[in-house]
């Protein structure tokens, strides 16, 4: 999974949520997918976590010096 990009991570894991939800599958289908979808949650879950702490360090003040900030949509 350490090529795997955060869009097909997400697509695979709505695809995982879809199946389980359909109740459909045999009890070791269904838990062989939750597993696979765990670990693609935590994938997800890192790639955003990186993704908040660039936006943090690429913010620059009004003198045009670089500053931290914490992340919010209101900003």
């Amino acid at each position: 999974m350490a090529k795997e990009s955060f869009e097909n991570a997400l697509k695979r894991l709505e695809e995982i949520v879809n199946k389980l939800e359909s109740g459909d599958l045999p009890l070791d289908e269904s838990l062989k997918i939750f597993e696979e979808g765990v670990k693609l949650s935590r994938f997800c879950a890192k790639k955003l976590d990186e993704a908040e702490r660039k936006v943090e360090l690429l913010l620059k003040n009004e003198e045009g010096k670089f500053t931290t900030k914490p992340f919010s949509e209101e900003d």
